[in-house]
């Protein structure tokens, strides 16, 4: 088993990690750490998958678990709980809350101010970004905030129509810059867009300047992580952030 540990410049007591699918008890489709009980796994594995995660994390408390439907709704949490909320995004300002957000494809943002007194994580596909929910996410911090993106599919696998290009372009004309063209592809119509970017985007006009990304795709690394839009029935991995005290 095996996890990454964001490269980004916080105080000490943040701590955050994103899961891969290294390890784990999960078969078949589901080979390597899934933690989504929603995509047909058997749910005693991924219990087991998520346990296992915990104890080599170290993790404080259980993680906050999120029923992600492409909302833009970020929900503050003050305790553990055992409850899975309905949100996209999780935000504490309490020691030991260990917020999540599960990704097979798209884009985990995870948030802290600099001052290292509130966390959040948040579910970011093409749908929530566009919906604002990274604003929704930022806009419940205190003084300068920080972003760390998390492994997604990248910009030279995640294509997409003019749908989803006019849903960015009308928030911001900026955001073709996160597009590329397939039109000489024989394409028409079709775009291969960078999430994160088009996130980079979105937190700088929100005067988060301190953006550090990944890199990491999840589409062109199946050893490493799962991915809808590669292998449609397939597991979850997922990005976490707490506050120690």
């Amino acid at each position: 088993m095996s996890f990454i540990v964001p490269n980004w410049p916080v105080p000490n007591k943040v701590k955050a990690i994103s899961s891969t699918r290294a390890g784990g008890f999960s078969t078949g489709a589901y080979q390597g750490l899934n933690l989504g009980k929603h995509v047909g796994d058997e749910d005693s594995i991924v219990e087991s998958n998520r346990a296992a995660l915990s104890e080599l994390a170290n993790f404080p408390s259980a993680p906050v678990w999120l029923n992600q439907t492409h909302s833009t709704r970020v929900v503050k949490v003050n305790q553990p709980t055992q409850q899975v909320l309905d949100a996209d995004g999780v935000f504490s300002d309490n020691a030991n809350i260990v917020c999540s957000a599960m990704t097979a494809d798209c884009l985990p943002v995870l948030l802290t101010n600099t001052q290292g007194t509130q966390v959040a994580a948040v579910h970011a596909g093409w749908r929530g970004l566009a919906g604002s929910i990274v604003e929704n996410a930022v806009k419940m911090f205190d003084g300068e905030v920080m972003a760390w993106l998390g492994p997604a599919i990248g910009s030279t696998a995640f294509e997409v129509g003019d749908d989803v290009l006019q849903a960015f372009i009308d928030f911001d004309a900026n955001a073709i810059k996160g597009f590329h063209s397939l039109k000489k592809e024989g394409k028409e119509g079709k775009w291969l867009a960078n999430m994160e970017l088009i996130a980079t985007q979105r937190l700088n006009r929100l005067g988060v300047t301190g953006v550090y990304a990944s890199g990491l795709c999840t589409y062109r690394q199946p050893q490493d992580f799962y991915s809808y839009r590669r292998d449609g029935v397939t597991g979850r991995q997922a990005s976490f952030i707490w506050l120690a005290d």
